[in-house]
């Protein structure tokens, strides 16, 4: 039996009024869809992306602003935190979706395979939470969305970087909700399996798509759409009480 393709939820108002800042949202993955969601729950949004063009593509398609901005570059995040706070009039949530994969097994990872993905994928949402989390306790409320992976919890051979990274997003998440909760601000984050999109499979081959989207209960991967739903409820204030919470966006079986 072929799997039943899901259907597209319609917008029911769930960020009307927020102002939401999206990194690594332009192209079409889940930063983009998690975007669109957005805007189509009432966000008004500001987008990010290291990639100047797409991220103003994105933006012209979205009816959203674009800001450039490399997470890896301090000076770059703090402008952007200024540049979209300015735009917005305030910024009520943050989305930090930037991240860098890659396929190498451990005894042949050299230090630069490993320090480019930690750097975008684990410090990068670091920099940008460090940098959203002093913006937030000024004015004493915010939520913050972390985007991590399911390879945070689970074992996949040639990703022990892009794992690593994930599972200090985790950690991360956690220990940022402990301190902001008195601070009226909220940290969790989404932990997706497979979400299909044109970028992870130019980067991923027919054979491991094939094997990892077989292993999900539902016998098809996830749409980005489908992860950026959990990800606009985590945003919204049906998710008032949620904190330091990694949650799963997955079918495969444990």
């Amino acid at each position: 039996m072929s799997p039943v393709a899901p259907m597209y939820v319609p917008g029911h108002g769930l960020l009307a009024g927020k102002r939401v800042l999206i990194t690594a949202a332009a192209g079409t993955g889940i930063g983009f869809a998690t975007a669109k969601r957005c805007v189509e729950e009432g966000a008004t949004v500001v987008i990010s992306d290291k990639h100047e063009r797409r991220c103003g593509e994105s933006a012209a398609e979205l009816g959203v602003v674009g800001i450039r901005c490399d997470v890896t570059d301090e000076d770059s995040v703090q402008a952007l935190i200024a540049a979209a706070s300015a735009h917005l009039g305030g910024i009520d949530v943050l989305i930090n979706n930037a991240g860098l994969g890659g396929t190498a097994e451990l005894h042949e990872m050299t230090d630069a395979q490993w320090g480019a993905v930690l750097d975008v994928t684990l410090s990068g949402t670091f920099r940008c939470m460090r940098a959203g989390l002093n913006y937030m306790y000024g004015r004493g409320s915010g939520v913050i969305v972390n985007n991590a992976s399911v390879l945070g919890w689970r074992a996949q051979a040639g990703q022990a970087h892009y794992a690593a990274a994930k599972a200090g997003v985790m950690a991360l998440t956690r220990c940022a909700a402990i301190e902001a909760g008195r601070r009226g601000v909220r940290v969790n984050a989404v932990a997706p399996s497979i979400a299909m999109h044109p970028f992870l499979a130019k980067v991923t081959s027919d054979d491991l798509l094939e094997e990892l989207t077989e292993r999900e209960a539902f016998g098809r991967y996830a749409e980005p759409w489908e992860v950026a739903n959990v990800i606009v409820f985590l945003a919204s204030d049906y998710s008032s009480y949620m904190t330091g919470e990694v949650v799963s966006v997955s079918s495969q079986r444990a």
